[in-house]
């Protein structure tokens, strides 16, 4: 089983920047596909980025592109997503994610560990 612990999550200003770390334990996830996700009020969860085993591919949603970076530090067993010019649309829990391949895709059936988030607020 792995577990993964997200933090680094707060109140911030419009214009700031944040990181998150997720950290994982109980087992190695240097060979897992790493996303990040999150959650605003009243809406569905969705896709933010994701960081292949290696640190050879990212992704990223449009709507973070260029201001959030994902990067992973495999000895540490920790991923992290910068987030620059934080906008109040940012506001949401921010979960991270682990799927046990080394592929580059988001399966929606492969089996899923999820961190329990961590609250990012953007004022404005």
């Amino acid at each position: 089983q792995v577990q993964l612990v997200e933090s680094g999550g707060g109140l911030v200003q419009a214009g700031g920047s944040l990181r998150l770390s997720c950290t994982a334990s109980g087992r190695t996830v240097s060979s897992y596909l790493m996303g990040w996700f999150r959650q605003a009020p009243g809406k569905e969860r969705e896709f933010v980025a994701r960081i292949n085993w290696s640190d050879s591919f990212t992704r990223y949603a449009d709507y973070v592109k260029g201001r959030f970076t994902v990067s992973r530090d495999n000895a540490k067993n920790t991923v992290y997503l910068q987030m620059n010019s934080l906008k109040p649309e940012d506001t949401a829990i921010y979960y991270c994610a682990a799927q046990p391949h080394y592929g580059t895709i988001w399966s929606e059936t492969i089996n899923t560990y999820w961190g329990q988030g961590t609250q990012v607020t953007v004022s404005s």
